[in-house]
């Protein structure tokens, strides 16, 4: 006898037919709909579980197991928990509102085939639309076909093709709020029977937990990186959970999966609130705010590349200093107006709606396109506001102001300097200027100037510098050629730079701003400046990460007080068994001073080959990742420096996280042949990285645009470019970030954050204002220039709060 006979009442009755149905009665659903409650059920909450089969013969051991689970799940728990369980394969039920009305919410465990007659589908129909809730089981998903009602009900279907025998695989629990998933393990391993898609149902459902196809064999039909497993919506007037998981009669013995559909059937008989909005596509709204600049004038925006929100909900936004296609470009260093551009900081007021100009400063920044000896990244790099904004107006800037270049010499000086803002005028006081920190750059050839700031909770500023280095002279491998000079200055060399313990490029520096215009330096960066190893006089006390390429953007999570960054790599296409990885673009969750290892290693500590002269086009050794030594020519600093610890994301045109066999050195083989892709959601080709923010959902906002606390904790990682690269939100283990543990969890933001040449193409920064919402700079679609497309965006979410409403839930809140 079936497990659902001792139940609370068994309802008996013929199955349907495996048939079409037929139409049914105009008038039917009209009555169901009428003689049903709203919402169905009652404080004394009741549970239908429906195992009706078109198939004849007994019942499968699986629903056996479902039904026994569902009663045992409603047996136990906390008593403001707990629900009666009535088991029926009588699809009557469905056309008797009496009957159906009972019941906060229905589970089918039943296999595939027409299992509803035409009026018996109605009457769900009628039941979800008066505010009931359905569970799905695994081969629910198979059941009604020919209906598209119930496809919308469950949300997608399986495919015939894919794999029929148990494995074990991982399964991604993306969503930590949901009643569903909240206690489950970040990476669940488990044994199931798993279901391909024919459509993907992300975007349409909210996913709560996805199968990691690389850690079992998904047979034909697979469906990659983005496999979910499990999700929500609210569906017609209703609630709906589906999981695929269930497919055997041991998973209804596992604890863990038992407290998943416990959690579901919270959520669906209202006996808990969850969110199954926050992913969905639609709920999303992408604004453009600026318009295009009138002819000849920045008046909305600049050449975009940084923005920063005001407590007040402003949004500062700076040019970095190409000019439009009326303005000169001067490239002749004989011209004393050579490279010189405008870096304006513009203004949006959302009360407005209107961008202003608040100020310019006069920046070496503008000598257009072509190669590494015409183009430069200098100009107006980086802006961040003081935490006391909002009483002392002060803004910072990360700039090259073009006052101070030698023009023989072809040396400039990078400014981080402190402006006061004059609210009576919305302008930047320009003679306000008090200079914290200065320091050397060549600008003799392109390029990595980095520029991005962000302050942690105890009022430290970070700012990101580029490892001031050509692109070219290494074959797109690493930047450590020591040959080409100009004047004494190798251009191609990185060790003199990133490598550097001497020389603040290429790093993340950490400083604490005084009120005179001075700083201090925070205890715990990487030096303090006061080593006596070789000498002496080999550190910067201001460097809390070395090693980084172009770290164009970063961000500090004040919760944690967790550095997130990345950076652009070099040029190569692939990797070299010669010289090393191909062209790694990073990002990095950074929880202590370190080297983050260029021009030595990149990713997960894959090292490059070393070079030096006299020829630096024949290889030396491989790198050694944890013993480094500097030994350029070029270098200032300490020999011995910090090892290489690996980074949380890296990615090729190959694919992301790529990896290969290591030898008994740890030298990987470099062979595409044997390549692994530890991190198959993303993937490069024209690529550079544009690290995004971390989420903090504000439960005291009364914001209607704020995203919802779904979000909260994810990491925000994307990309200049639009094609294949990444535009996702990450989950990071806390028991292994910040020492290389690979994100445990992705979700494209796509959609979301929509691409195309008429949204947002071609990302150069993002952050969340304090209402929550998401402002993004598109940079258009030229380079050293700003266009018609190039505009502030925002993102504002639309779907709601969590349901049931609280005046809805079936027993009153504990």
């Amino acid at each position: 006898m079936l497990a659902g006979a001792v139940a609370t009442g068994v309802l008996t009755g013929p199955g349907a037919s495996a048939r079409p149905f037929p139409g049914p009665s105009d008038d039917f659903k009209t009555t169901m709909s009428r003689a049903l409650p709203a919402p169905p059920g009652s404080a004394n909450v009741r549970v239908l579980v429906f195992y009706g089969s078109a198939a004849d013969g007994d019942e499968s051991p699986v629903v056996d197991a479902a039904i026994a689970a569902v009663e045992k799940i409603g047996r136990s728990g906390p008593a403001e928990q707990r629900f009666t369980v009535t088991a029926t394969d009588d699809p009557a039920v469905f056309t008797d509102a009496r009957k159906l009305g009972r019941f906060n919410a229905v589970t089918f465990v039943t296999g595939g085939g027409d299992v509803l007659d035409a009026e018996q589908e109605l009457g769900l129909e009628a039941y979800m639309e008066a505010g009931g809730g359905f569970l799905g089981l695994h081969d629910a998903a198979r059941a009604e076909p020919y209906s598209s009602w119930f496809t919308g009900l469950i949300g997608a279907r399986p495919k015939d093709t894919g794999p029929t025998a148990v494995q074990r695989a991982t399964v991604e629990v993306g969503d930590r709020e949901h009643p569903a998933t909240k206690e489950l393990p970040l990476e669940w391993k488990r044994p199931d029977k798993w279901l391909n898609w024919e459509k993907n149902p992300s975007g349409d459902v909210h996913t709560v937990a996805r199968v990691r196809e690389a850690t079992y064999e998904p047979g034909a039909g697979a469906n990659g990186w983005d496999h979910p497993v499990s999700w929500c919506r609210d569906y017609d007037g209703g609630r709906s959970f589906y999981t695929g998981m269930g497919g055997t009669a041991d998973a209804y013995d596992e604890a863990d999966f038992r407290g998943h559909l416990r959690g579901a059937l919270l959520w669906t008989t209202r006996l808990a609130r969850a969110d199954c909005q926050a992913t969905i596509n639609a709920n999303y709204r992408a604004e453009r705010l600026t318009q295009p600049n009138k002819p000849g004038r920045n008046d909305q925006i600049g050449e975009p590349h940084g923005l920063v929100t005001a407590p007040d909900g402003r949004v500062f936004h700076i040019g970095r200093g190409g000019a439009d296609s009326s303005r000169p470009v001067v490239t002749d260093w004989n011209n004393p107006d050579v490279g010189k551009g405008t870096g304006e900081i513009h203004v949006y007021d959302p009360r407005t709606r209107k961008s202003t100009l608040a100020g310019a400063l006069t920046v070496f920044g503008n000598k257009g396109g072509g190669g590494e000896l015409t183009k430069v990244e200098e100009g107006l790099l980086g802006i961040e506001l003081d935490p006391g904004f909002a009483r002392n107006g002060w803004v910072y800037l990360h700039y090259t102001p073009h006052a101070r270049i030698n023009r023989e010499t072809h040396m400039a000086e990078r400014y981080v300097s402190r402006f006061t803002f004059d609210e009576a005028t919305d302008t930047l006081d320009l003679a306000s200027e008090k200079v914290l920190l200065k320091w050397p750059v060549q600008i003799h050839s392109c390029c990595h100037s980095g520029g991005g700031m962000s302050w942690d909770s105890r009022g430290n500023l970070y700012i990101a510098t580029g490892d001031n280095n050509s692109s070219g002279f290494s074959d797109g491998y690493s930047g450590n050629n020591p040959q080409p000079q100009f004047k004494g200055v190798a251009f191609a060399d990185a060790r003199r730079t990133s490598g550097n313990t001497n020389n603040l490029n290429g790093k993340i520096l950490r400083i604490h701003p005084e009120p005179d215009g001075t700083y201090t330096l925070p205890d715990g960066n990487l030096f303090t400046g006061e080593e006596q190893d070789e000498g002496g006089g080999k550190t910067r006390g201001e460097i809390y990460v070395m090693g980084v390429r172009n770290p164009a953007r970063i961000f500090v999570d004040k919760k944690t007080d967790t550095l997130y960054a990345g950076w652009v790599g070099p040029d190569a296409g692939q990797a070299s068994t010669t010289w090393g990885p191909a062209k790694y673009d990073t990002f990095a969750a950074i929880t202590h001073a370190s080297n983050r290892g260029w021009p030595y290693c990149m990713g997960n500590n894959q090292p490059y080959r070393d070079r030096n002269l006299p020829d630096p086009s024949k290889p030396l050794g491989w790198y050694d990742c944890r013993n480094l030594r500097n030994e350029s020519p070029h270098n200032d600093g300490l020999v011995k420096i910090p090892p290489a610890e690996p980074n949380t994301i890296w990615y090729s045109p190959q694919g992301g996280g790529v990896d290969y066999p290591r030898d008994a050195n740890g030298v990987p083989s470099y062979r595409p042949e044997e390549a692994e892709q530890l991190l198959p959601w993303l993937k490069g080709g024209g690529q550079a990285t544009m690290n995004g923010p971390v989420y903090r959902y504000d439960a005291a906002s009364t914001s209607a645009d704020k995203w919802p606390s779904y979000w909260d904790g994810k990491w925000f990682v994307g990309d200049f470019y639009d094609g294949d690269q990444p535009r996702h939100a990450v989950l990071t283990d806390p028991r292994t970030v910040g020492r290389g543990g690979l994100p445990v969890h992705a979700e494209s933001l796509r959609s979301i954050v929509p691409v195309g040449n008429d949204r947002i193409k071609n990302l150069m920064d993002w952050k969340f204002a304090p209402d929550g919402s998401l402002y993004v700079l598109d940079y258009g679609r030229g380079f050293f220039t700003s266009d018609a497309k190039s505009a502030l965006w925002r993102v504002t979410y639309k779907g709601g709060a969590a349901t049931p409403a609280a005046g809805d839930l079936a027993r009153k809140a504990r």
